[in-house]
């Protein structure tokens, strides 16, 4: 048996201490971790535990399970922590204003941050940018001056050591931890996927149903006109207490768990909701959850007035169309030639 091996037995363990009995071994898998981290009977358990009322303190015994096996150095046992992640950071995001302790939530996010802030030796993830004002790639010179500044795309800014989570710092430390999430997407269950855009629905705090209807009419983008006040609907008006109605009576208020959604932190949750509509993994509960947190976040971006987040969220939305699409648009450069008619039509 290998080392990693018996680390997810033991901490299976002291999981099954926590949560009571669990009517299921991880002796007979032949994978222990893949067993933990792909189990709906323990992920299902491990989340109604987070989700209660009184989770997240520093005294929770769960945290303290997520937060030592997060710190157990093993890849595999990582991952599972990372599986809840979205749960996590949802919870603890959403219960801000709440003023209770969230201490527990708070250790495993800060963990989760010095682990990568070790890994990038505190550097930024930058990318090179083609440089635009050439027709085409194959028409770039080399670079010979090395004082020639690069075309660089910051996707993540370095990183800073913190032994807490102030206020100032909070969308920072968890869009970071949200970063390291997406590096691990692929093996991420969909169940934690779907998790995630339910929360994004909750941060957003925008109901974005009122774009549903006019989804198809591609001249109005997403089907929302901005009407120069910078609202989401040509057709709604705003009355005295900052509810904005519609003039067939439907309302879009915002609701509990809105948070604040600087770049540091939408970026990356745009990367996750990408993959989860344009993925290879082809479920289309996962899709439509996420077609719908894309149009909450569009809500929330008119509502902002964000032009970045608008043109990023618009953008999203167009392409979750394109892919939930079942008849695939047909290629203009492709040239119909029957085979049994050799006659090219154009």
């Amino acid at each position: 048996m290998s080392v990693s091996d018996t680390k997810a037995q033991s901490a299976f363990q002291s999981l099954s201490n926590i949560l009571g009995s669990i009517p299921l071994t991880v002796n007979s898998s032949e994978s222990p971790v893949s067993f933990l981290l792909n189990n709906s009977e323990i992920a299902k358990q491990i989340s109604v535990h987070l989700k209660q009322p009184n989770s997240g303190a520093g005294d929770d015994d769960l945290c303290r399970w997520l937060y030592n096996t997060f710190q157990s150095s093993d890849p595999g046992l990582q991952l599972v922590v990372l599986r809840f992640l979205p749960i996590i950071g949802g919870l603890y995001l959403s219960r801000d204003n709440l003023r209770k302790s969230l201490a527990g939530f708070e250790a495993i996010l800060l963990a989760i941050y010095a682990y990568e802030t070790t890994s990038r030796k505190g550097q930024p993830i930058t990318v090179n940018v083609p440089d635009l004002s050439h027709p085409s790639l194959y028409h770039e010179v080399p670079i010979t001056n090395t004082a020639t500044e690069l075309n660089l795309a910051i996707l993540s800014q370095s990183l800073e050591p913190h032994g807490t989570i102030r206020s100032t710092k909070r969308a920072r430390i968890v869009g970071v931890a949200l970063e390291l999430y997406y590096s691990k997407i692929a093996v991420m269950p969909v169940s934690s996927k779907i998790d995630f855009c339910e929360f994004c629905i909750i941060w957003a705090g925008q109901d974005g149903d009122m774009f549903i209807e006019n989804e198809d009419n591609e001249e109005k983008g997403n089907g929302v006109e901005v009407s120069d006040d910078g609202s989401g609907d040509a057709d709604a008006s705003t009355s005295e207490d900052g509810v904005t109605k519609k003039n067939d009576g439907k309302q879009s208020e915002e609701k509990e768990g809105r948070i604040p959604l600087p770049w540091e932190l939408l970026q990356p949750v745009l990367r996750i909701l990408s993959h989860c509509l344009l993925g290879p993994t082809k479920s289309k509960e996962l899709q439509e959850v996420a077609q719908a947190a894309c149009r909450s976040l569009y809500a929330r971006a008119l509502h902002d007035v964000d032009p970045q987040a608008i043109l990023a969220t618009s953008s999203l939305l167009k392409l979750g169309k394109m892919a939930m699409d079942s008849t695939p648009n047909p290629d203009p450069t492709e040239m119909n030639c029957d085979f049994m008619n050799p006659v090219i039509s154009l």
